[in-house]
Order: structure tokens, then C-alpha cells, then sequence
């Protein structure tokens, strides 16, 4: 084996151990909470020592940048996806009952929500979720202006803003409908979701 592919198989080894312990602290969070779950559960659920997963992480606070990081990037790739759309938020409503039922999924918001719990008493956590959120508002602005302006639709900057902040919301929102009322009508709530997108971005 050459050098090159010696570090190429020691980069595989390393992002494989790496995604060991962030799968194994999704459960642990999700589970226990970011505070009731050790770094020794965390090594237990991961099969390794606590000592090793030091050498990918030096903190908890850590392990939850990478999730932030994680999920800014999934966001990111399904904001170019949309860019490629003859009509992005068109997409989005025929994408709504894909979309509700993501976030209805407690697969999917138990880990953000104990993030979002965290991110209320620790600044280095909540300015990571506010650049995502500036992140993701740039990607999607012009998505939104394009989509009104096909519609003779006002563009300026505060219409613009209070629009993305209602669909962030609505995202948002429905997770926590999810806790609070998780027998509620998914047809019902599709489509609600649906309604609520073409008033607020005037499809």
C-alpha cells in the first residue's frame, strides 16, 4: 500500500470512528438530554473508550457543533436543489407532504430540539444556530424574491424578510406540533402546510 493510499485509508477510519460517535450521541441525547448524557455513555453506545472519542471531539459542546454543521449542510443542499427548480416554491407545495412528514418524525426533531433547548443557555450554541439561520435566510431570499416577482408580487426588503421568517416558523412549528399533538391529521395538516405556503409566498 503506497503512501497516499495509507492516509486515504487512515482519512476512512477516522470519519468512520467519527460517525460511530455521533450516532451514538443522537441516542444518548435524544435519550437522557445534552446534560443527563456522559461522555461514558456516550464512549459505551459508541464501543469505544471516552479517551478515544477525545481524539474526534474535545467536548459535548463539540459533538454538537458537528451536528450543527451537519444539518447546515443538509439544508444547504436542498436550497441548491431548489435553486435548480423551473419554480422552487412551487416545489416546495408539491413537496409538502414529503416535508410534514420529516418533521412530524421524532427521528428527526429530537435531537434539534434538545440543540434548540441547549442553545437557550449556551452563546457558543446559539450563534452557531443564528449564522445557520442567516446562512440558510441568503440561500433562500433570492428564491422567494424570484418566485414573487414571477407574480408581480412586492419584493422589498421587509416583505421579503417577514415571508421567510413565516416559512421558517411553519417548519419550525410543526415539530413541535409533533410534541404537543402527535395524533393530529397528517392530510389536515399537509394540507394547512400548503395553504399557509401559497398565502405567504403568493403562489
Amino acid at each position: 500500500m503506497s503512501t497516499i493510499e495509507k492516509r486515504h485509508h487512515g482519512q476512512e477510519r477516522a470519519e468512520h470512528r467519527r460517525r460511530q460517535v455521533l450516532e451514538a450521541a443522537a441516542v444518548c441525547f435524544s435519550r437522557s438530554g445534552f446534560h443527563g448524557a456522559s461522555m461514558a455513555e456516550i464512549s459505551k453506545a459508541a464501543g469505544m473508550s471516552a479517551g478515544h472519542i477525545y481524539n474526534y471531539f474535545d467536548s459535548k459542546d463539540a459533538i454538537i457543533m458537528a451536528f450543527v454543521s451537519e444539518r447546515m449542510e443538509e439544508v444547504a443542499a436542498v436550497l441548491r436543489d431548489m435553486a435548480r427548480q423551473d419554480d422552487p416554491l412551487q416545489g416546495m407545495l408539491d413537496d409538502a407532504p414529503a416535508t410534514v412528514a420529516q418533521h412530524l418524525d421524532p427521528a428527526f426533531w429530537a435531537l434539534p430540539t434538545e440543540i434548540h433547548a441547549e442553545a437557550s443557555r449556551n452563546p457558543s450554541i446559539a450563534q452557531a444556530l443564528r449564522e445557520w439561520d442567516l446562512d440558510t435566510r441568503t440561500r433562500f431570499r433570492p428564491l422567494v424574491k424570484a418566485s414573487r416577482e414571477r407574480r408581480a408580487l412586492a419584493v422589498d426588503d421587509a416583505t421579503l424578510d417577514g415571508r421567510m421568517d413565516i416559512v421558517f416558523s411553519l417548519l419550525q412549528g410543526l415539530s413541535l406540533r409533533a410534541l404537543y399533538h402527535p395524533d393530529a391529521d397528517r392530510d389536515g395538516l399537509v394540507e394547512g402546510f400548503r395553504v399557509a405556503l401559497k398565502a405567504v409566498l403568493g403562489s
